[in-house]
Order: structure tokens, then C-alpha cells, then sequence
């Protein structure tokens, strides 16, 4: 974990950190446990789904170089190092996703047919940095067991207006028919059949090529709103088809999203597409079903749906970006986001919430370290919400005010394994066998000291998740998911937080990539090496 964090945060909130997991299988010859095969605890249940899943992710933004890389001219093994710093921040925090933004600006963070390379890479559009990048991300990040969750920026093009400063190869500079200066940017118009298909290219071929866990837009659809209205009289004039502009606008960004879900879940069923948009559908003096608030209005103002989105089953998550205390005249936490966890109730869409680290220290409000942390408290009263992601990187690393350690402390203390996804089917792998438990004598993975445990690997498991009781337990007893302590990828793990001279008995389920969990293997007990 970064420094600041560390510094700040109290001995037993890290201890977990010290966890190592291997990868492979440790040298075992036994082979996977297959389906079918005969579970070892046949009369214990899975543990309880829904006790202890959360969520817990933060976006990592890379236009503006804000997150990463901050420094585009660095070596490559500076920038990779940089982003490995991240993840380990994230894995210190027992965080267990990641939401990295690939394609900032109609460009790329991958070796893409449609896009150049992002100018966030080099400081110049269209050169190569010299390493697949997203593939480097991606096996950093499930390296931790971290979801990567692609963020793409569907209309976006640049934060200036000149054309020419873009790659020669930018579909905007090779069609600029469908580009419009609003504001201080450029973008795509929404309204122009050739511009959803470029975003539905662009988010494909990562679908196609890469092994991401899921798609995520953020919350820019139409840009929000500056001076004037958004320059489209040429795309209403060719598609409105006799429609209200605003109707219209809002069933272009609803093609796209419709459109998409169906795309991505018939190339990878278990590949989520989530989108975290503004944090206010509409408010009550607009709509009586709107919120209690006074604030900008995704439905009036970007033209982005989202209740709708949630109602027709096209997003397996919603994560609306909640960026105000509780309190606030305009918009108040504390009625958002039950007005969310209402909205996605019955509808097996995930709600996470979007929370504003980025604003610690900002004003008296903001100051106080504990204010995300009351937050997370408000949250545990709806079980309609599944977690949290924080805006964003940079500010859980640099723990301002001691308030990722707060948060850790107070919310983070042990790993979670995420929620299944409702929406998306599956079914657990075969149940570990073979779990051993030895003391670890300081020789093995980092010279870590502790107990040494190790399993059997599941066929078509992706991680496990390790439980761990004081004293000799029987081998087949129910799994507590309190007790989690790790949740891994590979074959074992090393816990050095084992106290010496004190026994421990170590159980092990295998979950598959949508996290839903077998019944665990023959728990196996050790003693912890003195001294």
C-alpha cells in the first residue's frame, strides 16, 4: 500500500495485507477436482451468498493523466510500475475491483483497428507506448484477484477544438462530419448512426480480444451543459422523424445502451456491462418519482435514461456517482441513496455507489475524515446496495485527512468476495479437495512466516476464497463468510497474521469468475511456528 495510507491507518486494519497467494498450483500433481466429483463435506452447505459480498472497487482515470500514467513520458517500466502501486493500494485496502479507463477520448489504451493510442500514453497521439497495455493491466490486475472493468467514454473526442492536433489516423480528423465543438471539446454526435456504431467497434473488440470482467460507462452521454444548446440540427433534421429533440436525444443514447448489453452478453455471457451516471435521474419538482433534490438532471439535461436503462434489465450494475454529504440542501445523500436502492429493488440489477474521495478536504463538510465513512454506515441499512467505487485513485493513495484508513478501519477490515450477478446464470465449480495446512518456516514466498496453506485446484474455478477459525475445528463444519480471510487466484496462500504458537483450522470454496461459491472442502488445521 502506498505510504500515506500505511502511515495512517492502524496496525490491525493492515493486517491482512501480508497475505501471499501463489499461482499455479504449488507443485501439486493431484490434478483439478472435476465436476461430479465427490465433495468431501457433502453435508455442509456453500456459505451464505449474500452475507458479507460486497463490492468494493475504484476507478483508475487516465485522460487529463489524472490517475495513470501521471507522467506520459515515462518508461514504459516506470508507467507499469506506477500502475502496479495502484493495484497494490487497491488490494491494501481489500478492495477487489478496478474500473480503468481504456478509451478516454475516441482513442485507445489497446492496440486498436478503429482508434489510435492514446495520447495519455506517450503526450502524442497515435504512438505506439511500446507494450500492449491493457494487456499488461489486465494481468496485474487478476494477479491481486482484482475485476477489471473496462471504461470506455462513448462520444467524447478531446478537451480542445482543433482537429488537427489529433492523430491523423482519429476518425474524427477522417470523418469530422460527425464531430461537434460544444463547449471546450470536441465530440461525437450521439445522433448519427456512423458514431454508435464506432463506440460499439471500439467496445467489441476488447469484449472479443481481451478477458475483461466487465464494460463500464461512466456518465458522459450527451456533454453536460455549457452555453447554448448542443449543435445537432443536422443529425435531428436527417433522424428526428418527427420526435421532441429531447425524446430523440434520449432514444439515441438508449439505442446504444440496448444495443450494447445484447452485443457483449452474446459474445461473453459472463462479461457485465455496468454505467455510472450522474447521481440525479430527475428530481421531484420535475417528476414525481424523481428524487428529493434541486439538482442537474441526467433524464432534462445529458439525455441519459437511467431509471429506464435499470427497468428494462439492460445493465447488470448501476453505480450512480453520489458526490454529496449528507446534508446537502441540493442533494442529500442520505434521501439518494435510498431513492436508488428503490429503484433497482426487485429488478436484479446491482446497485454500487459512486462516493467522492476526490472531495476530502474541500470544505468544512468535506474535512471531516469520517464523512465517506458515515456513508458506507447509511448504506448497511438498504440491501439493495451492493458496495462502493471511489473517485478515485490517486485520493485513496494519498489518504487525505487519514480517511482511507477510516474508511479500511471502519468498513474494510477483511476481503469480500464481490456479489454474483443476477442476471448473468452460472453455477459454482466442484468443491476443493485435498486442503493441507503446515507451519510456514520462513523459506517459502518471501521468506513470509505464518502457516502455509494449500488445496487441490477445482476445475473452472477462477479464485478461492480461504476461511480460518482459532483452534482444531472438525473437518467438515460450516463456513462463517465473517472468517473470510483471503480471496485468491492460484493454488495456496501464506497467512503470516496466524499468531505463533496458537492452531487454526483453514477451509477453502472455489468460486467461478461470477463469484458463485462451492461448498467447501475438509478444513485443515495448523499450529503457527514460534517465534
Amino acid at each position: 500500500m502506498a505510504a500515506a495510507l500505511t502511515a495512517g491507518a492502524s496496525a490491525g486494519a493492515l493486517a491482512a495485507c501480508g497475505i501471499t497467494a501463489f499461482g499455479g498450483t504449488t507443485g501439486r500433481e493431484d490434478g483439478p477436482a472435476r465436476d461430479g466429483a465427490r465433495a468431501e463435506c457433502p453435508g455442509v452447505p456453500a456459505p451464505d451468498g449474500a452475507k458479507g459480498r460486497q463490492l468494493r472497487g475504484m476507478w483508475i482515470a487516465s485522460v487529463g493523466n489524472t490517475d495513470w500514467p501521471k507522467d506520459p513520458k515515462a518508461s514504459p517500466a516506470d508507467q507499469r510500475e506506477q500502475f502496479t502501486r495502484l493495484l497494490d493500494t487497491a488490494a491494501a485496502m481489500n478492495m477487489n475491483a478496478v474500473f480503468v479507463q481504456i478509451r478516454p477520448n475516441s482513442d485507445a489504451f489497446y492496440d486498436s483497428p478503429y482508434e489510435p493510442w492514446s495520447q495519455w500514453l506517450t503526450g502524442t497521439p497515435g504512438k505506439n507506448p511500446g507494450y500492449d497495455v491493457l494487456a499488461f493491466m489486465l494481468k496485474e490486475a487478476h494477479a491481486r484477484n482484482l475485476e477489471f472493468h473496462a471504461w470506455f467514454n462513448p462520444y467524447r473526442v478531446s478537451r480542445h477544438h482543433d482537429l488537427k492536433k489529433l492523430a491523423p489516423k482519429s476518425p474524427a480528423r477522417q470523418h469530422p462530419d460527425w464531430v461537434r465543438k460544444y463547449g471546450k471539446g470536441l465530440w461525437y454526435d450521439p445522433g448519427l448512426p456512423q458514431v454508435r456504431d464506432l463506440a460499439t467497434k471500439a467496445v467489441m473488440d476488447v469484449v472479443t480480444k481481451y478477458d475483461i470482467d466487465a464494460v463500464h460507462f461512466d456518465d458522459y452521454f450527451y456533454p453536460y451543459p455549457e452555453d447554448g444548446d448542443f449543435p445537432d440540427d443536422a443529425a435531428f433534421k436527417a433522424y428526428g422523424n418527427g420526435m421532441k429533440r429531447a425524446d430523440w436525444r434520449r432514444r439515441n443514447v438508449d439505442t446504444l445502451v440496448e444495443s450494447l448489453s445484447g452485443r457483449i452478453h452474446a459474445a461473453k455471457p459472463w462479461v457485465r456491462f455496468g454505467i455510472s451516471p450522474f447521481g440525479v435521474w430527475r428530481n421531484k419538482s420535475s417528476d414525481p418519482d424523481g428524487s428529493p433534490t434541486a439538482a442537474l438532471q441526467s433524464y432534462d439535461d445529458i439525455y441519459a435514461d437511467t431509471r429506464k436503462w435499470i427497468r428494462q434489465g439492460w445493465l447488470d450494475y448501476v453505480t450512480p456517482q453520489l458526490y454529496w454529504p449528507i446534508g446537502d440542501a441540493r442533494a442529500d445523500y442520505a434521501e439518494l441513496a435510498p431513492w436508488w436502492a428503490r429503484q433497482v429493488k426487485g429488478t436484479g440489477v446491482q446497485l454500487t455507489i459512486g462516493q467522492a474521495a476526490y472531495r476530502v478536504g474541500e470544505d468544512a463538510t468535506w474535512r471531516k475524515p469520517a464523512e465517506l465513512s458515515r456513508h458506507l454506515t447509511l448504506n448497511a441499512k438498504y440491501p439493495q446496495i451492493s458496495g462502493d467505487v471511489f473517485f478515485s485513485a490517486s485520493d485513496l493513495a494519498a489518504n487525505r485527512r487519514g480517511f482511507a484508513a477510516r474508511l479500511r478501519d471502519d468498513h474494510y477490515p477483511r476481503p469480500a468476495v464481490p456479489p454474483v450477478p443476477a442476471r448473468r446464470g452460472g453455477q459454482a465449480p466442484p468443491p476443493v479437495q485435498g486442503t493441507t495446512a503446515v507451519p510456514a518456516t520462513g523459506k517459502d514466498a518471501k521468506d513470509a512466516k505464518g502457516v502455509k496453506v494449500t488445496w487441490r485446484a477445482s476445475q473452472g474455478a477462477t479464485s478461492y476464497a480461504v476461511y480460518r477459525v482459532e483452534g482444531a475445528k472438525p473437518g467438515c463444519a460450516p463456513v462463517d463468510p465473517r472468517h473470510l480471510i483471503a480471496d485468491v487466484r492460484g493454488g495456496g496462500i501464506i497467512d503470516p497474521t496466524a499468531k505463533p504458537g496458537r492452531s487454526y483450522t483453514y477451509s477453502v470454496t472455489a468460486l467461478d469468475r461470477l463469484h458463485h461459491e462451492s461448498r467447501p472442502g475438509r478444513g485443515a488445521t495448523a499450529t503457527a511456528p514460534e517465534g
